[in-house]
Parts: structure tokens; C-alpha cells; sequence
């Protein structure tokens, strides 16, 4: 009896080792700024996200039957119980080999009055129709007799892995991914719409990330969600690093037919998803959507021919803007205010991609076609070689509680580290506060403002003072 319990917790614990699924984080990948508490599109108050992830069958591709890697992606900008509740919205394409509907009115309007969907390129029509029946199905217009709406869904190809011509998804497959749809910690992966996607030569899929930003007194959230499936091996970059062109001698994909086909290496598509709980006006919108291309960049995206790379950004703020009858009161940021917002958009779209591969599991599809997941060792000795890996710094509680105090930077200008429950703060005078993230067990960035602060030791291991590294060093010996 006791064998077969020891058996069965073996089992059972491999079973929780195997799914749990890392993140690029997890791994001392670097990436910048402040996230959310869910580092996801869900720290954005009330975006919810849910999944309908359709995998069956092996072997050869019989047209209609299999096998099956594919799904749908819901996200509701005020959560699907909120109803008709539009948000301020617009788009931007990078390149239009692809396609996202319902945008025309969006431009037009400046509102999103619809969830976002997305899918593979064939199901487009199906889940449009879809949601349409469940507008129907739930009084979605909240009583209104007559109503026209323009659902927004959204695609990339997944015909290397799926029978996409079999014409898989389903309204049932719709309906399972708002029903599912919920805030909090999201998967990422071969999920939802992602399923069956590939990315700069290793598997690709669903990816989020979020920032928190500070704008003059106020503080905000920017999330991001991708589908992502773009891009050619060479150029996977991360954190500044050429990780592709390092991992050529790794095998990330089987490709055994169909024998003849018109993509190209780097063709593919990436949909981007961007939610603010910033106040800002449609015309902002579109620059925030503007700048997704940056991260995607910045991870090696080209933009190429055969890549349908289209952005939507949307405010949850300004919630009674919409109005049939009435003009509304609403406020925005200032232009000249904005550029903090456009820095997190680009941070979020780079760690949303590459938080999509490192999820990602290799995935065999139709004909033995296989997309290879990238090799989490393999990058991270890479990233070492580079001297850019970098494992998240967890500080005791013993040690963070040396660094509190006042430190005096110049007669009557002080900076005061103070904690708040499991993070340290730094103030200098009465200014804004300012977080203070690990880098090692003595170095802090503050991202807000690009400051690197550095605590000073003594010989008997005491802090003596600290170093604030921006333009220059300037000292600070400690007081109290």
C-alpha cells in the first residue's frame, strides 16, 4: 500500500512539474519596466480573456477530419457581463496581409462596441456569424429593437500544423471562449486562437504582458496580447541578443507537405492587442497602436510581404462616453504627457511575444508537420554568453530591511528608502515616490525615471550610503 501511494505521489507531482508552464522572466530573460501584479492584458481592470483550444487527431490531413490544432481567442475590454459598454479605440496595420474586421467603424466611430475575437484565417467568417447569434442570444444591446453591429475578429494562419481548410471551429467553439472568458492569470501558448502558431522559427502562439506607468501624480496599467506567428528564425532577438542566428544548429521545425507552397521564410502574421486604463481619445489610441511595431521589432519582426501585422488599442477609462442622446463630459491626457504610455506599449509587445514562445510546447500537426518550442537551455546559455542573463532578484526580507532609511544627498536634499509590504520605495523629499526593482542583491533600478541606485556596505557589512547613477554618479551617505 505504501508503494503504490509513493507511486501515485511521484506521478502526480511529475504531472504538476510538467505543466508547469515557465515564462520569460522564469528563465533571466531581461526585459524593463514595472509589470502588473499578472504581468498580463488582465491587469488593465476589467479585461477578461478566455480560450477555446480545439486539438485532436494525428497523422496525414484528410481534408474535414484532421488533425485539428486550432482555437479562438475572446477578450472583452469591460468584462462580458458589462454588456454594451464601448470603450474609446482605433487601429493601426503594419502590414495587410491579413485581416481584422469591423475596423472601418471603428476609425469612424472612435468606439470599440464589440469583444475582440481571434482565430485562424478560414474562421473568420464562422465566428463573426457567431458572435452576432450570441448578441441575439444574450440582449446584448440591452433591449434595443433595432441595432447594427460590427464584430471585431481577427486572424493569422495556422494551415502548417492545422487541417485549415477542414473548417474546424465552431459556434460552439466561439461560445466555450466567452464563456471561459475571466481576468487574473491567463494562459499563454498553444491556446485559444495561438494554438496552432508558429514564431520566428519555433512555435509561437498566445503571449501577454502588462506595465505600470506614471504619468504625473496618476498611475496606470498598459496590457498587451498577441497571437503571434511571424517571422524568420535568423532574426529572433532577445534582449538585444541574436538567439536565432545562435541557434541555427537547432532543429525547430519538420516540414513534410503538402510538397508545394507559396510561404516564404518570415511570412506569417501577428495580431496585437493593447489596453490602457489611461484616459485617451481615439486619435491617441492610434498612436499607441502605432508604436506595437517597435517591440515587435525589437524581437526581429520585418513586417514582411506575406505578414498580416494589425493593432488594435483600446481605454477602458471615460466608461460613460458613449451616449445615443446625450454629448458627454470625458478627459484625456495631454499630448505631451503621453510618451510614457507609447514606452510601455513597446516593452509589453516585446515580453508578450517572447512570453508566447517560451509557453509554447512543441506541437506535431497535420502530415507530421512539427513546430519545435525554443529551447529554454539552449537561450539561456546564450544569453549568458552575451552577459545578458539575468534571473529574477526574490531579496529576504532581512537583508531589504538594511537598506531602509535616509540617505543624505545634499544639505537639505534627502532620499528616504522606505518599504511597502514586500517592495522597497524611494523618495527624495517630498516628490513622487519611485519602486525600487532588483537587479542584484545590492544594484536597484527605478524604471520611471532610468536611475540605477547602487547601496554602499561597510566593512562590517552595514549600509554606509548609497550611489544614484544617472548622468553621472552622485553619492549619498546614510543618516538614520
Amino acid at each position: 500500500m505504501k508503494k503504490y501511494i509513493l507511486t501515485l505521489f511521484l506521478v502526480v507531482s511529475f504531472q504538476l512539474v510538467k505543466s508547469q508552464v515557465h515564462r520569460a522572466r522564469d528563465l533571466g530573460i531581461p526585459f524593463v519596466g514595472i509589470t502588473g501584479k499578472f504581468n498580463a492584458i488582465t491587469d488593465v481592470k476589467g479585461v477578461e480573456v478566455g480560450y477555446s483550444t480545439i486539438i485532436e487527431g494525428t497523422g496525414k490531413n484528410s481534408v474535414g477530419k484532421g488533425p485539428i490544432r486550432t482555437g479562438v481567442t475572446a477578450i472583452f475590454p469591460r468584462g462580458k457581463a458589462k454588456r454594451f459598454s464601448p470603450v474609446y479605440a482605433n487601429w493601426y496595420s503594419l502590414n495587410g496581409n491579413g485581416e481584422m474586421t469591423g475596423t472601418t467603424w471603428v476609425t469612424e466611430s472612435g468606439f470599440l462596441e464589440t469583444p475582440i475575437m481571434i482565430t485562424n484565417t478560414n474562421s473568420v467568417g464562422t465566428v463573426r456569424q457567431a458572435v452576432l447569434e450570441w448578441y441575439v442570444e444574450t440582449d446584448w444591446y440591452n433591449g434595443e429593437n433595432m441595432w447594427y453591429t460590427y464584430p471585431v475578429v481577427a486572424e493569422t494562419y495556422d494551415g502548417f500544423l492545422n487541417d485549415i481548410y477542414g473548417f474546424h471551429v465552431k459556434k460552439k467553439h466561439v461560445l466555450e471562449a466567452i464563456k471561459n472568458s475571466a481576468g487574473g492569470q491567463i494562459a499563454e501558448g498553444n491556446v485559444g486562437g495561438g494554438t496552432g502558431m508558429m514564431c520566428l522559427g519555433f512555435k509561437g502562439g498566445t503571449g501577454t504582458a502588462s506595465r505600470r506607468i506614471h504619468v504625473g501624480d496618476s498611475t496606470y496599467t498598459v496590457g498587451v496580447l498577441v497571437q503571434s506567428n511571424f517571422g524568420a528564425k535568423k532574426n529572433l532577438t532577445i534582449a538585444g541578443v541574436p538567439v536565432g542566428m545562435e541557434l541555427m544548429g537547432v532543429k525547430s521545425r519538420i516540414y513534410n507537405a503538402p510538397p508545394k507552397s507559396n510561404r516564404k521564410e518570415g511570412d506569417g502574421s501577428i495580431i496585437v492587442i493593447v489596453a490602457t486604463d489611461a484616459p485617451l481619445l481615439p486619435h491617441q489610441l492610434k498612436r499607441i497602436a502605432q508604436r506595437v511595431p517597435l517591440g515587435i521589432g525589437n524581437v526581429g519582426g520585418r513586417g514582411s510581404n506575406g505578414s498580416g501585422d494589425i493593432f488594435i488599442a483600446f481605454s477602458t477609462a471615460n466608461e460613460k462616453a458613449f451616449s445615443r442622446q446625450e454629448s458627454t463630459p470625458v478627459i484625456t491626457l495631454s499630448n505631451d504627457m503621453i510618451s510614457p504610455l507609447f514606452e510601455a506599449t513597446v516593452q509589453g509587445v516585446e515580453e508578450a511575444i517572447i512570453n508566447a514562445m517560451v509557453a509554447a510546447e512543441t506541437m506535431e500537426g497535420i502530415n507530421g508537420n512539427t513546430s519545435y518550442r525554443l529551447p529554454h537551455e539552449a537561450t539561456v546559455e546564450v544569453l549568458k554568453r552575451y552577459n545578458r542573463f539575468q534571473p529574477m532578484m526574490i531579496l529576504e526580507n532581512e537583508l531589504l530591511e538594511k537598506y531602509l532609511g535616509k540617505y543624505e544627498l545634499a544639505p537639505e536634499f534627502y532620499a528616504t528608502i522606505f518599504k511597502e509590504e514586500t517592495k522597497i520605495f524611494m523618495q527624495i523629499n517630498d516628490r513622487r515616490k519611485a519602486e525600487l526593482t532588483p537587479i542584484s542583491k545590492n544594484t536597484f533600478d527605478i524604471f520611471d525615471f532610468g536611475i540605477r541606485v547602487i547601496f554602499n556596505m561597510d566593512d562590517t557589512q552595514n549600509i554606509s550610503g548609497l550611489s544614484i547613477l544617472q548622468n553621472g554618479e552622485q553619492k549619498a551617505k546614510k543618516i538614520e
